[in-house]
């Protein structure tokens, strides 16, 4: 996969191209020719890791799948105000998915929460560590995106992820690397340290998540407003 290529794609919302190589992957999968597996991750959503090449990372994000095989559960802990240490630039597949931008303010009289830091280890577990910083948190703008749409969040931005009505989405999620960033979340003031495991699904499974998404890529007409 060419990264370079695919971002500048994204960017400039070719959604016929980004289409192509999404689906390029899927395929791949669903094949069995890829030892690709996907990813039930703590936040919610099911992970399909497409590409990890140094500083960039290229996944296919699935919410609400169907089935006993595809539906993710989130752990009961989980905080979801977090900010990533990468550069994000997302488009739609199918679906709709709404980001909350937060408002963060540090050194705040009142402060609503404290801030953790994720280091996550390749077998899977994330270390959630507490750090002395407090903050107060509140909701900011909410952005709503749809099939064929772009979105860009940059590393360091908190922020929350909304599946407006719970409906079956999927993103193509480019990230890239940005050196010194640390990926954050919000929790309790006085919550501990905790790990979250991120479990591995097995190859039919992955298939079977691929072309769930396969199909309703190709499902016609865009998503409708609301």
């Amino acid at each position: 996969m060419d990264y370079p290529a695919l971002e500048r794609a994204a960017r400039r919302e070719d959604t016929a191209e980004v289409m192509r190589h999404a689906a390029s992957e899927l395929r791949h999968i669903t094949s069995g020719h890829s030892p690709l597996r996907a990813v039930r991750h703590p936040l919610g959503f099911i992970c399909l890791p497409v590409l990890r090449d140094g500083p960039y990372g290229v996944c296919v994000h699935v919410f609400g799948s169907e089935g006993p095989a595809g539906t993710p559960q989130p752990g009961p802990a989980v905080p979801d105000v977090h900010s990533h240490s990468w550069d994000l630039t997302s488009t739609v597949l199918y679906g709709r998915l709404g980001n909350r931008r937060m408002r963060v303010r540090e050194r705040a009289e009142e402060p609503t929460h404290r801030v953790f830091e994720v280091h996550s280890d390749p077998s899977g577990v994330d270390e959630v560590r507490p750090t002395g910083r407090l903050v107060a948190c509140s909701p900011g703008a909410e952005q709503t995106s749809v099939r064929g749409q772009t979105y860009d969040l940059p590393a360091g931005e908190f922020h929350t992820t909304v599946v407006p009505g719970g409906r079956p989405t999927a993103t193509l999620v480019l990230g890239r690397t940005v050196p010194g960033r640390a990926d954050l979340s919000l929790g309790p003031l006085r919550a501990p340290g905790h790990r979250m495991v991120r479990r591995m699904c097995d190859a039919t499974q992955t298939a079977r998540i691929a072309r769930a998404v396969l199909r309703r890529m190709h499902e016609p007409g865009p998503e409708p407003p609301g």
